[in-house]
């Protein structure tokens, strides 16, 4: 992102900050995401310590949902015409971006907004998000930051009475997000807390009592799977018995994800063989699970040809691309297990057909995606420093590899650890790397000297 100077919106002291303006999910992906997560555009004032938004234009763009927003802060107080000069050259970038085919009404109509909320909700709006949703979102994390404010657990009860109609699935999502967070972070005290009052939650509220019991469930029935496994493998029958056996829908859905390779035509016909030879009350219970594991295997089979579909198109887009390794770094959020399936069954279709060309350039991507995976060597050697078991065992693997010990090698180190200290990771693994950079920087001293 650019440089920009701007006057800061606290002290009005002149700041440097990275400003983008322009969010293309043409160009950009990850454009969406960017923009909701208001982690860009940020400003830091040495003067008075201010940290925020910069007062930026801003020109989102989402050619699927043929949505062009533009919003001029209030605040830089600019004129119309002078708005429009900053804001012109952004969606012409826009326009030039997109292939004629591609060129509609709605680009040279881009609709204003006022306030950053209000572009906010309106990308929001387009994907479903209405806001009461979004308002009733914010109840529960702030439900949330209330609990985790309450240091007694009686206390917390008593919030979690009142608050009983907020504790729905929506904050239990929240929740697993925040504890997940938590842990990435190495920050053992909030996860402590997160899962106590998870816990709390599971026991005080209906949905957390459902949940529970449906996760109960749904472990039990896959240790079930789990031991037929181990006892001479898993019949269509034994699997039927399983799964006549469940209660909760959650957990079926579960299951059925697990099996689905299982469930073929002969499984379905073991199903209605059954059905036939019992009586009610068990016959409309059959009869309901036949329905419903038909449902739901229709339903996963179209979200999987669906998906493979999506990843066949990549395939092709990044195939027909110049810069093949671009291409791969520009959908590289898109790039999962489905397209690996998708370049495996276009590997096949082109060796099939002699299309010696497409099979180079599949093979270029293979190599590619392999090579972009492969961590670098001095993440190799950080790893390895890490899980020595003690200091002269680090000074033997850093005097080993003593081609990378490096001004880079230093620098990466330094990095890591300051994105560690940010967010508030694990203090023994800090102090791990701080004691191999002290190393790693004897090392590459020593090295000067001799040089």
């Amino acid at each position: 992102m650019p440089k920009m100077q701007t006057p800061c919106p606290r002290c009005r002291q002149p700041i440097l900050a990275d400003v983008q303006m322009l969010f293309d999910m043409q160009t950009d992906p990850t454009a969406k995401q960017k923009l909701l997560s208001r982690n860009t555009n940020l400003a830091h004032c040495n003067a008075c310590g201010y940290e925020g938004l910069v007062s930026s234009p801003i020109v989102y763009h989402d050619p699927e949902k043929e949505l062009l927003l533009t919003f001029f802060p209030p605040d830089l107080g600019l004129p119309v015409n002078e708005q429009e000069k900053q804001i012109g050259p952004l969606i012409n970038q826009v326009v030039n971006a997109l292939p004629n085919e591609k060129r509609k009404g709605y680009l040279f109509r881009p609709q204003t907004m006022f306030t950053y909320q209000t572009l906010i909700d309106r990308v929001l709006e387009a994907d479903g998000i209405t806001k009461e949703m979004i308002e009733a979102q914010q109840k529960r994390i702030s439900l949330l930051q209330r609990l985790l404010s309450t240091p007694k657990s009686e206390d917390r009860i008593t919030i979690i009475h009142q608050e009983a109609e907020l504790a729905d699935g929506s904050l239990f999502a929240i929740l697993s997000t925040l504890l997940q967070s938590a842990s990435m972070q190495g920050d053992e005290n909030a996860a402590k807390l997160l899962t106590v009052i998870q816990s709390e939650l599971l026991q005080e509220t209906e949905t957390g009592k459902k949940l529970l019991a449906d996760s109960q469930e749904t472990q039990a029935a896959i240790k079930e799977l789990d031991t037929a496994n181990k006892e001479g493998g898993l019949t269509r029958e034994k699997l039927l018995d399983i799964l006549a056996a469940v209660k909760s829908d959650t957990t079926l859905a579960t299951l059925v994800g697990i099996t689905r390779t299982g469930m073929d035509y002969q499984f379905f016909q073991t199903l209605s063989e059954r059905v036939e030879k019992v009586d009610e009350p068990e016959k409309a219970h059959l009869v309901e699970l036949r329905d419903k594991l038909l449902k739901l295997t229709r339903e996963m089979d179209q979200e999987i040809k669906k998906r493979l579909e999506a990843a066949s198109k990549l395939v092709d887009t990044i195939i027909n691309e110049d810069d093949i390794q671009k291409s791969i770094e520009k959908h590289a959020q898109e790039i999962d297990e489905y397209f690996s399936q998708a370049i495996e069954l276009a590997f096949e279709k082109a060796r099939d057909e002699g299309d010696t060309a497409r099979l180079e350039k599949i093979q270029k991507v293979l190599s590619t995606i392999e090579s972009m995976s492969t961590p670098p060597p001095e993440i190799d050697l950080i790893q390895a420093l890490l899980e020595a078991p003690d200091e002269e065992s680090r000074r033997m693997l850093l005097a080993e590899k003593s081609e990378l010990v490096n001004d880079q090698f230093l620098q990466t180190i330094n990095s890591i650890i300051t994105e560690g200290e940010a967010r508030k990771q694990n203090p023994q693994l800090i102090n791990a790397l701080q004691d191999i950079y002290k190393l790693a920087l004897r090392m590459s001293m020593e090295k000067n000297l001799k040089g």
